[in-house]
């Protein structure tokens, strides 16, 4: 694999996992649109790891309180912690259950198409952007509403988003974005939606790269260890810097531009396709 392909996936991997634009939507179109090969598994695996090393940096505190919260569950002590870890349980299961309810029934390269990315990013960008706005008209100080705890999130609304994340199992969707435009709908500020969909990356991503990382060992495919490595370092890098730009941007500006983004490229893709 050539450095431009895999600077070029480690890119885009990094910068799109944590917004609201579909990473799994542009990954696809790198092998629907250009003349590269796929990446294969090995490099598949590292990518993700790399995002979730990176995330996991980031929110190095929430990490923190997560391992004490799993440590009063097993001493059975009430805690915040505690309260943090079984929401965020509860909101990845609805996805971990449909992901492998459609790998089952072997329906996911039927999804994989550059048409269903484009009308899923423009189809998707409408109920965010409206969330947004929704969130902005509820307050003529956004600023000074800013912020919220991950803790007190009720295990009801840790569901809703949980089954809003399902959504994201088609490319194009955006995990980040229904994720987020959940918890914008149920009231949460835009740091706290924000917030609360990056910590929810945390188990999504794990399962799917331990789950490659099983389906690599089965198979025996070594081969490519190294340049996955390289490609996880890469896209961790990426996806620091851009959680750290996505959350000041989000906080000012709001998703006007990503919800712009999304529907521009997804009239350029239905164009492109004609």
């Amino acid at each position: 694999m050539g450095l431009d392909h895999l600077l070029l996936l480690a890119a885009i991997q990094g910068i799109t996992e944590f917004i609201p634009v579909s990473s799994s939507g542009h990954l696809q179109l790198v092998h629907g649109l250009t003349a590269f090969p796929d990446h294969g598994l090995a490099v598949d695996v590292g990518l993700h790891a790399g995002t979730l090393l990176a995330v996991m940096a980031y929110f190095l505190r929430d990490v923190g309180l997560m391992l004490a919260g799993a440590r009063d569950i097993v001493r059975r002590q009430p805690s915040a912690p505690a309260h943090l870890v079984r929401v965020l349980v509860i909101a990845s299961l609805p996805v971990l259950l449909a992901g492998a309810t459609l790998v089952v029934l072997g329906v996911t390269d039927a999804l994989r198409k550059p048409e269903i990315v484009a009308w899923a990013s423009i189809v998707f960008a409408i109920p965010l952007w409206l969330a947004d706005r929704r969130h902005a008209t509820r307050s003529s100080d956004i600023e000074a509403n800013e912020g919220g705890d991950v803790q007190t999130i009720s295990m009801r609304n840790a569901l809703i988003i949980g089954f809003a994340q399902t959504l994201a199992l088609i490319p194009g969707a955006s995990r980040a974005g229904v994720t987020i435009m959940a918890g914008l709908y149920l009231g949460f500020n835009r740091t706290l939606a924000a917030r609360f969909s990056m910590l929810l990356a945390m188990p999504v991503i794990g399962a799917f790269a331990l789950v490659g990382l099983v389906d690599l060992v089965q198979a025996g495919a070594f081969e490519a260890l190294g340049t996955a490595l390289v490609a996880g370092l890469l896209a961790a890098l990426f996806a620091f810097a851009t959680i750290h730009v996505f959350l000041k941007v989000m906080l000012k500006i709001g998703l006007l531009p990503f919800v712009i983004y999304r529907i521009g490229l997804g009239i350029g893709l239905l164009v492109l396709l004609a």
